[in-house]
C-alpha cells in the first residue's frame, strides 16, 4: 500500500456510563474494511490489537481479491508497537512486508524516544538519481505509518481530533501528513453508530521520494484526500473508520465495515479467551 493511502490513512468522545466505568486507556479493536477504486470493490483490509495502559499494538493485513488479485497476488501485512503517554505516541517497533506477482518487499524498524533507531529494508530500495537524499534529521522526531492510524486528542470534542501534523518515516521516505477540521457526520457500523470526525489530508513529501515523478507532483498537488475518524472507546485515541484518495486512475477508498471495540479489554486479555 502507498505511503498516501497508507497513511493517508483513529476515536475519541467517552461512550457513555460504559466508557465511564472502565479504565480509561484499555481497550481492544477489531475493525475490518473494504478497498474499493472507482467504487469497484478491490480487496479487504483488517486493523487489530489495543491499547493496555501506557502500551499499545497493532496488526494489520490486506489483500486484493477478485479479477486483480487473480492478476497481481497483492498482499500486504504489518505490526507496530510503542508506548502512549496522554497525547504523546512513542513507537518501539514496526513492520511491514508487500508481495505481489512480481516483486516482495520487507521492511523492519526499531524506534527508541520517536527516532529511528535501527532499519533493514529486503531487497534495498534502488537507487535513483531524483530520489531526494536522507539525512539523520529525517529520521528523528518521527513515528511508523501503522502507529499513525492511532491518533490521541486532548480534551473532548471531535473538533480537537484533525488538526494535526503526522511526521512519518516509513523507513525509506520522510513525509508530512497533514491533517485540518473539516465538520462531522453521523456513521452506523457494525460494532459502532455514532458521530466521526471529517478531516481534510494534505500529503508533503519532506525526503526519499521520486521528485521528478508525476504521480509525486500528483500527490503533493492533491486536495482530494479525506479520513474520517472514530473514537475507541475506553481511550483517548481516534482511528480511521474512511480514507479516500483521488489517485491519478481515480478515487481509491478504505472504508470500514465494521469497527468493533471492547472497551477496558486489553488486546492481550482478547486473545486468551
Amino acid at each position: 500500500m502507498k505511503p498516501a493511502i497508507a497513511s493517508s490513512l483513529a476515536g475519541f468522545l467517552a461512550l457513555g456510563i460504559a466508557a465511564a466505568s472502565v479504565p480509561a486507556s484499555a481497550a481492544s479493536l477489531d475493525a475490518r474494511y473494504d478497498v474499493s477504486l472507482l467504487g469497484l470493490t478491490l480487496g479487504t483490509a483488517s486493523l487489530s490489537g489495543g491499547i493496555d495502559g501506557s502500551s499499545y499494538k497493532l496488526d494489520v493485513a490486506a489483500k486484493l481479491t477478485g479479477l486483480i488479485g487473480g492478476f497481481t497476488g497483492g498482499r500486504g501485512s504489518g505490526a507496530a508497537s510503542g508506548s502512549l503517554n496522554g497525547a504523546k505516541l512513542s513507537p518501539a517497533s514496526f513492520a511491514v512486508s508487500s508481495a505481489s506477482s512480481s516483486e516482495s518487499r520487507t521492511v523492519r524498524m526499531a524506534l527508541d524516544s520517536n527516532s529511528v533507531a535501527a532499519v533493514e529494508i529486503e531487497p534495498p530500495i534502488e537507487a535513483k538519481p531524483d530520489r531526494v537524499p536522507l539525512n539523520d534529521g529525517h529520521r528523528r522526531g518521527i513515528i511508523d505509518p501503522l502507529s499513525a492510524f492511532l491518533m490521541p486528542v486532548n480534551g473532548k470534542g471531535l473538533a480537537n481530533a484533525c488538526n494535526r501534523t503526522l511526521q512519518i518515516f516509513d523507513g525509506a521516505a520522510r513525509y508530512d501528513i497533514k491533517l485540518s477540521h473539516a465538520g462531522t457526520r453521523e456513521v452506523k457500523l457494525e460494532g459502532y453508530s455514532g458521530p466521526v470526525a471529517v478531516c481534510q489530508v494534505r500529503y508533503v513529501p519532506i525526503a526519499g521520494h521520486r521528485a521528478l515523478r508525476p504521480s509525486t507532483k500528483f500527490m503533493i498537488e492533491n486536495k482530494d484526500i479525506s479520513t474520517w475518524l472514530a473514537p475507541v472507546a475506553g481511550t483517548n485515541v481516534m482511528v480511521p473508520v474512511r480514507v479516500s484518495v483521488k489517485t491519478m486512475i481515480g478515487t481509491a477508498v478504505l472504508e470500514a465495515s465494521s469497527f468493533k471495540v471492547d472497551p477496558g479489554v486489553t488486546a492481550s486479555a482478547n486473545r486468551r479467551d
